[in-house]
């Protein structure tokens, strides 16, 4: 089985629904699958039948995207999505990791990838390719489900993308659980916000084509216009969103959900960072019949592997739980010493093992075998884990609460410190509405970036009453508004690089 069996078999069940509606219109499942297998024969062509070939799909996030995904995945062979929108010195840093053996593009956008020194004859134009009666069965016979589907590039520490390979068990692992953990069918009506270079998108995509759900690829726009954005799911019926908590804080920030309520909006889902109950609890005042998520997972363990369904009252400065793990997967608690941790309220870092593992890092044997690496408690066999980086612990319902990164623990006066601490402590207060906190090691001062109403003084005077003083911080520096990267979260670099590293 592969992720390409869920849209054989929805097609045979809705081949007229509609799957996919963006800015331009919409496309039936029907009309996908055979676009996509016509660009399938047109890719076999150009490779000559060559698979498992990694293909940079320049597209803007469209209908057309999907088609593109789709029709690589029916020639065999490994799609990675971008944005036309990058500067080219970070699409070119993708390139040079992956050395794509094709480019998939546009006639308005390959101009950029000829402008770069790209060939014309590695691109296929889309609006060129005409209808193939490629065999796709001799491809489906020949894939097995551990081949890869994509690879998705994240930021690497060193300034060189890591490109994230994830293989078809890894996703359907991850989309067979939550089809059914959050009860997807037919008639779901997904408002996609995720980017698809971002592994949020994946939940989205494969959930409508796997269950038949329809997927409506929100206009980018509207994101920055948030009683826009809450017109436009009203007005398109949405009822289930898997958005990063950034989105969902601003339409809580600016009070969007006063005046108009998405009516039909009944499953919200979000990952990516942590969500604040201050703007959680407002939306769950505005829209209390609404089922609430909150999902845990780097890229590297396909999108997400813990989950928590909100099932009682929380205080706005409380943290919310990352929860329970998802069906398939395990979650360890290691120690420094690499001792498993089960007992409640005592740190360690989340590492997972199960066949939600991403093969690895494309074309980067180094950084993979340090990530992903043997199991400590398994001296039995081979058996890789994915140490995270983050840190957790478990409060006394047994569920998970995310801590923070190591990287975000930092040693102040003496004290071992989680910066995550701190920004939980500020956005509970009423006054404050984005936060983001980092340490100045030269000055050893704990910085405070925020966006509120408060001056900085009456801010420290709070954090008082709400924190140890040695945690709380002694530089604050207010914004008209914050920074954000690709994937709609804070741009926390950034932040360091203009305001610490001057």
């Amino acid at each position: 089985m592969t992720v390409l069996h869920y849209l054989e078999k929805t097609v045979q069940k809705f081949p007229d629904k509609t799957a996919i509606v963006d800015s331009n219109g919409s496309i039936s499942f029907a009309e996908l699958r055979d676009r996509a297998v016509s660009l399938a024969g047109c890719i076999a062509d150009k490779l000559n039948n060559k698979t498992r070939m990694p293909i940079l799909v320049y597209l803007p996030k469209s209908k057309e995207s999907i088609i593109s995904f789709m029709g690589i995945l029916y020639s065999g062979n490994i799609y990675t999505p971008t944005n036309v929108r990058f500067p080219f010195p970070k699409v070119q840093g993708i390139i040079d990791v992956l050395s794509p053996a094709l480019y998939i593009s546009d006639e308005k956008h390959a101009k950029q990838l000829y402008d770069n020194g790209i060939p014309d004859e590695h691109v296929i134009i889309l609006e060129n390719i005409t209808a193939s009666a490629f065999d796709i069965n001799q491809t489906l016979l020949k894939m097995i489900d551990t081949d890869p589907v994509d690879i998705l590039f994240t930021s690497g520490s060193t300034g060189k993308p890591k490109g994230v390979t994830i293989c078809h068990r890894s996703i359907m692992d991850y989309i067979d659980w939550a089809a059914e953990c959050y009860d997807i069918s037919e008639n779901e009506i997904i408002g996609n916000q995720a980017p698809f270079y971002f592994d949020n998108s994946m939940l989205d995509i494969y959930l409508c084509l796997k269950t038949g759900a329809q997927m409506n690829i929100i206009p980018e726009n509207l994101f920055a216009f948030p009683a826009r954005l809450v017109e436009y799911l009203d007005e398109n019926n949405i009822n289930f969103i898997f958005w990063v908590p950034s989105v969902i804080c601003h339409i809580a920030n600016l009070d969007a959900l006063e005046d108009i309520k998405p009516s039909n909006l009944r499953k919200i889902l979000f990952a990516g960072e942590v969500m604040p109950n201050k703007q959680l609890n407002y939306w769950r005042s505005h829209l209390p019949d609404a089922l609430y998520s909150n999902l845990y997972g780097p890229t590297e363990i396909t999108v997400d592997c813990t989950y928590y369904i909100v099932d009682r009252e929380f205080d706005d400065d409380e943290p919310l739980p990352i929860g329970v793990i998802c069906e398939n997967s395990d979650v360890l608690l290691l120690d420094e010493n690499n001792n498993q941790i089960t007992e409640q309220d005592i740190q360690g870092e989340i590492c997972v093992r199960g066949s939600s593992l991403a093969h690895g890092y494309w074309n980067d044997p180094e950084k993979t075998a340090a990530a992903f690496c043997q199991n400590p408690l398994n001296p039995h066999y081979p058996e890789r884990i994915y140490r995270t980086g983050d840190l957790a612990h478990y409060n006394d319902r047994g569920e998970i609460m995310f801590d923070g990164r190591k990287d975000f623990q930092i040693k102040h006066l003496g004290n071992r410190i989680e910066l995550g601490e701190i920004e939980a402590a500020a956005a509970s207060l009423d006054e404050v509405k984005i936060v983001s906190s980092d340490y100045d090691m030269i000055k050893q001062e704990i910085v405070l970036f925020y966006l509120g109403d408060l001056e900085d003084k009456h801010l420290q005077v709070a954090l008082l009453k709400l924190l140890p003083k040695y945690m709380v911080p002694t530089r604050y520096i207010k914004l008209d508004e914050f920074p954000y990267n690709d994937n709609s979260k804070i741009d926390r670099i950034k932040l360091r690089k203009e305001h610490i590293e001057v």
